[in-house]
């Protein structure tokens, strides 16, 4: 029997795309962006002596991340409730001062810098306070609880010729860095469509803290906590849980929707908030007195694509980020960054011909195979995916730019002004949600309007 016989069109069509797919099929892994994980010696006149505010569940990550960076040393702590001093000795493993007035860290000559890892609504005084008295700040996500505390922050960023980075770790993550990169160079043409989403489905990742045994208004300054929020009774919960009320936090939008605007904003290159956003979800599973809601979705408009973003608190779901343009597509899910290539082109015949008649049917088949000798299936081919490093960690490499920042006075990517655009973007969610309303950015009143 003989063998088939394979016209040269057919071979290289064939060929092109088994080259295509082995090409796309690759695995690369990605360095780290700073080096933060090699150890090496700095000089004592080098070394970055930080103070840090608030030593919670944020805060002691934050604060064992930033003792293992090189040249960096913590020299003092702040807590309003004591247990955390212990808590930021330990970490730190020596004996350091410790204290519930966070002015007392703004007087220390020994300070060159502050950590701040405060609820929402305590940001901008932090802030304000930390630039006027010539420190240099990293300061929590959301960087602000209202839109107009922004604008306040930046005045006091540039006035005093600070340093304000804010702790949303996207913009110093290689997955996040390497989809720039590409996107930049047109690897997936016009971006039209950019997909956000993640979920929980567990009571720690609901805010639901137990509270610590001991407290009391004995050994937290439960007055002073309170700050610009409403004069209430102790309340151990308000406390400890406050992410559920929206006098202390910002919901799911300020906790969650923060990271993945974050890495839209800066793979894509967004210098503004979005121009508008409508949004639907609601409290479904953790009715336990909090007033935000556990489904939070939102559709937003930017200038040259649409952001669709969902975030629950009900059912586990990985965090995925897709960026989809008109030349394919970049995912990133969790650590790993998949580029997916599409041509855009047609890669046969319109089946719509099988409804013609079968002479011009046969004609058109024959010329458009003519015009396309290299047309072939893009469907199969896989996109090029890209991994983190063994025991990489995103938010150690955003301290290690923070911290090099304020000993070379570089300028830092997440700025004031990038935090303040993205929370923004937090807070037109909310309003959308909250008023049923299409929220809309105003920039000449630099406000929004439902």
């Amino acid at each position: 029997m003989s063998k088939p016989k394979i016209s040269r069109r057919d071979f290289i069509r064939r060929t092109a795309g088994a080259a295509g797919a082995t090409l796309a099929a690759r695995s690369v892994l990605l360095e780290p962006l700073f080096g933060a994980a090699a150890p090496r010696a700095v000089p004592a006149g080098d070394r970055v002596r930080f103070g840090i505010i608030g030593v919670g569940m944020q805060g002691s990550g934050l604060l064992r991340n930033a003792v293992s960076v090189p040249g960096v040393e913590c020299v003092a702590a702040c807590d309003l409730y004591d247990g955390r001093h212990e808590v930021a000795k330990d970490i730190v493993g020596k004996p350091i001062p410790t204290t519930r007035r966070y002015k007392e860290l703004l007087d220390n000559k020994e300070i060159d810098c502050l950590i701040a890892a405060v609820p929402d609504h305590w940001h901008r005084q932090i802030v304000l306070d930390s630039c006027s008295a010539g420190k240099d700040v990293y300061c929590e996500k959301p960087m602000t609880h209202t839109v107009g505390e922004g604008f306040e922050m930046i005045e006091a960023e540039q006035r005093n010729k600070r340093i304000v980075q804010v702790g949303s770790q996207r913009v110093d993550s290689v997955i996040y860095t390497k989809a720039k990169e590409l996107l930049d160079k047109g690897a997936i043409g016009d971006v039209c469509l950019v997909e956000a989403h993640m979920g929980r489905n567990d009571p720690g990742g609901a805010w639901e803290y137990p509270v610590p045994p001991d407290l009391s208004p004995e050994n937290l300054d439960w007055e002073t906590w309170l700050g610009t929020a409403p004069k209430i009774p102790f309340n151990p919960y308000h406390y400890q849980r406050w992410r559920c009320w929206q006098v202390y936090g910002s919901g799911v939008a300020g906790d969650l929707f923060v990271h993945l605007l974050t890495g839209i904003h800066y793979v894509t290159g967004i210098t503004a908030p979005p121009e508008r956003a409508l949004a639907s979800g609601g409290l479904y599973r953790w009715k336990d007195g909090r007033d935000v809601p556990d489904v939070h979705a939102c559709v937003y408009d930017y200038p040259h694509f649409q952001v669709i973003m969902r975030v629950t608190l009900n059912t586990e779901t990985p965090e995925v980020t897709r960026f989809m343009g008109t030349r394919g597509q970049l995912e990133i899910k969790d650590n790993e960054l998949t580029y997916t290539p599409q041509d855009g082109q047609e890669h046969g015949p319109s089946f719509l011909s099988g409804t013609w008649p079968k002479k011009l049917r046969d004609e058109y088949v024959a010329k458009w195979r003519d015009e396309h000798p290299l047309a072939r299936q893009m469907e199969s081919v896989e996109g090029t995916h890209y991994t983190v490093p063994p025991d990489y960690n995103e938010t150690r490499e955003h301290l290690w730019n923070f911290f090099d920042a304020v000993r070379t006075r570089r300028a830092v990517v997440e700025d004031a002004t990038f935090g303040n655009h993205t929370a923004i973007a937090c807070h037109m969610a909310n309003q959308a949600f909250f008023k049923k309303a299409i929220a809309v950015w105003d920039g000449a009143s630099k406000s929004i309007k439902v």
